[in-house]
């Protein structure tokens, strides 16, 4: 009764901040990437799992069947049941006592159940947040850039990079040329001028957009940059290169991705 009686707040506190901790934009771009379903919902009952039918449960971890009030569908091709059910695994605190949900208001990310329409299946281990504004600013800000028709595509590879000397010594422009999923082009561009810091910018489109710059931090333009670059410039992007040119582009790749900053997941 005295769990039942605890205020909300107090258990948002106990599981995000003593167990849980917050999720990157990087996080969340991967998340919704990765989930058919997106739900604002809350916990209306909860059963822990024990035993046998714990198979497999970490260490530091319980396990419950969960039963949770839709509020929304942040994300998902057709509607919901407004009551669906759910297993999730939840790390215990320092005392190994596992944190309350009942009454918690949370965010799914998960997939349907084939011939179970009011169940879904959470798409991974820490697809189960407790809601905070912040986090639901972030979640359906990003739902609705990840199917805005001009959304950027995702990177799978670097193609052809080259680097054009200028006329003055430490002046010159370096093109490279991503590959993307559904083939969409998409380039960086790195300009350098005698005593100043290299420039550089991401044109998205056939034509080259010199006015262009680099995108935004925690944008999904960032996101499709930072996590989806390889550490290097392929070897086979510089073939047609000089030496020199091509450790030009090498350097100029290096100073995008620390422009970019790491991908934190």
């Amino acid at each position: 009764m005295i769990a039942a009686a605890s205020p909300v707040a107090a258990q948002n506190r106990e599981i995000s901040s003593e167990t849980v901790p917050a999720p990157s934009y990087s996080d969340i771009v991967s998340h919704v990437l990765e989930a058919p379903l997106v739900i604002d919902a809350t916990i209306r009952s909860t059963a822990e799992i024990r035993g046998a039918e714990a198979i497999n449960l970490a260490p530091g971890y319980a396990r419950f069947y969960a039963e949770a009030d839709v509020s929304a569908l942040i994300r998902g091709s057709s509607a919901i049941p407004p009551r669906i059910g759910f297993v999730t695994d939840v790390p215990t605190d320092s005392r190994g006592r596992p944190p309350r949900l009942k009454r918690l208001r949370v965010l799914l990310f998960a997939r349907p159940v084939p011939g179970r329409p009011t169940m879904v299946q959470l798409t991974r281990l820490d697809s189960f947040r407790a809601w905070n504004p912040s986090l639901d600013t972030m979640v359906r800000q990003v739902a609705r850039d990840v199917v805005d028709p001009s959304a950027p595509p995702a990177i799978t590879g670097v193609g052809n990079a080259f680097h054009v000397p200028g006329t003055l010594p430490g002046e010159g422009e370096t093109q490279i040329f991503l590959m993307t999923e559904i083939g969409a082009p998409v380039s960086l561009q790195i300009l350098r001028r005698p005593g100043q810091q290299p420039r550089w910018a991401v044109s998205l489109g056939d034509i080259v957009d010199d006015s262009a710059g680099p995108p935004a931090p925690n944008t999904l333009l960032w996101y499709r940059l930072a996590c989806g670059l390889p550490p290097e410039l392929p070897a086979t992007s510089l073939n047609s290169e000089t030496a020199a040119n091509a450790q030009t582009a090498r350097t100029d790749y290096r100073f995008v991705l620390t422009q970019l900053g790491p991908c934190t997941r």
